[in-house]
């Protein structure tokens, strides 16, 4: 009897073990959480490859949409409209201020406060995440404007291949004795045929340096004609004048933005994405890069690049938070370095970087000298092809009234401004 009952005792433990198992699996699965994303198209391989390592390490996935760039910020006000919108979003961070201000972003300030390397993540993208001295986005991709220099062309005009320009003057005089070997070698390059994103991004870097601005601090006053600016547009037309910029420069919208590329451009302002570019696509290209310098020498650069906002109400917001820490964390940083994006925390950015192309780090020194145009309109002031930003560094630097680009720039900036207030 007692053999028996207990081989039966022995086969009781062994299926309440097993179902206790099951049903512990069982409630693994159930807890799993998906967290639905959009990124826009173009994003890079750099936030692909860390939901990758992200979604094999854990439980929880992250579900990535790839929304066309030009379509991302409308469907997204449209699925918020709806009640469709995703649970988080990789959204370029000029477009944060509008979206916090309608209400439809989650407030991450306590969280994003109480993170021990808060005060070391990118300023400018938290700045612009930032709305009324609440956070609701915080720097997912970094991007910095820098300036690059063709080493091989320097040394073919008889200029130092290893040292940097630093001033608009020496800019200047290295594009007259690259442009002096012929042909369709040219010393300087710029997007200029109405392309506000790019001129924003490499042109307004010389007038930021010098402590000017093209809007007030608190986004409500358009400052565009100071001495600064004034200086910078000379500088890009006393090139032009000297035939030191191809012709179609005039009318670039943006598609030829990295003309450098083809071996012919001796200097060019960049974005430093250009210099994981050059390194895995053009080879043959010796290059140098360092920060922009302002029109009187100081350095500056533009912010881009995209900030994490969490949609609000979501109900994953727990979920969202420990994929986001798990994006700042240095196997993550790591990652993202490796495909080609800055660090986004400053206090381990060194040791990220430790073992990449060193020029990287010219992009993330440029970081502490960046800045980003705080507005809730930026669309309509810098963005459009047909805003006054645009039509202004076209009318300015390439055509005959320049006191009048200034001026009709200033007044439709301040018309646009008045009248989102």
């Amino acid at each position: 009897m007692w053999p028996r009952i207990w081989e039966e005792c022995k086969m009781f433990t062994k299926l309440m073990a097993a179902t206790a198992l099951i049903s512990a699996s069982m409630i693994s699965v159930a807890s799993a959480e998906t967290i639905s994303m959009w990124v826009r198209s173009g994003i890079g391989d750099s936030f692909k490859e860390v939901v990758k390592a992200y979604n094999t390490a854990h439980e929880n996935k992250v579900e990535l949409t790839e929304v066309p760039f030009a379509e991302l910020v409308q469907k997204y006000a449209t699925a918020i409209a709806g009640g469709q919108a995703p649970d988080a979003l990789s959204l370029d961070l000029i477009y944060t201020p509008a979206f916090a201000a309608a209400g439809q972003l989650e407030d991450l300030t306590d969280w994003a406060k109480a993170l021990p390397y808060f005060n070391s993540l990118s300023p400018s993208h938290v700045k612009l995440g930032t709305y009324e001295d609440k956070i609701y986005g915080l720097p997912l991709t970094v991007e910095t404007s820098i300036f690059a220099w063709n080493k091989d062309l320097y040394k073919k005009a008889g200029l130092d291949p290893e040292k940097a320009p630093a001033t608009w003057e020496e800019i200047t005089a290295n594009a007259e004795k690259i442009r002096g070997l012929g042909g369709d070698t040219y010393g300087f390059y710029f997007s200029g045929g109405g392309c506000g994103g790019c001129m924003i991004f490499t042109f307004t870097p010389l007038t930021w340096g010098a402590g000017a601005d093209i809007l007030s601090a608190d986004g409500k006053t358009a400052t565009l004609d100071t001495p600064p600016m004034r200086k910078a547009v000379d500088i890009y037309r006393n090139m032009i004048a000297k035939d030191l910029v191809p012709a179609g420069a005039a009318s670039d919208n943006g598609v030829n933005f990295l003309s450098f590329t083809n071996g012919k451009i001796g200097q060019q302002s960049l974005g430093a994405f250009a210099i994981g570019t050059l390194v895995t696509q053009h080879p043959e290209i010796d290059f140098g890069v360092t920060l922009i310098p302002g029109v009187d020498g100081k350095p500056s650069s533009f912010a881009g690049g995209d900030n994490f906002v969490v949609t609000k109400g979501t109900p994953k917001l727990a979920d969202v938070k420990e994929f986001l820490e798990y994006t700042y964390s240095p196997e993550g940083q790591k990652i993202m370095a490796k495909y080609g994006s800055l660090p986004t925390r400053g206090d381990i950015a060194n040791e990220v970087l430790e073992g990449l192309d060193p020029r990287l780090k010219v992009g993330l020194d440029a970081i502490a000298v960046a800045k980003t145009p705080y507005t809730l309109q930026f669309n309509d002031l810098i963005n459009s092809a047909n805003g006054p930003w645009a039509t202004f560094t076209n009318a300015a630097i390439y055509g005959d009234d320049v006191d009048g680009a200034f001026a009709d720039a200033q007044a439709e900036m301040q018309s646009i401004i008045d009248a989102g207030q």
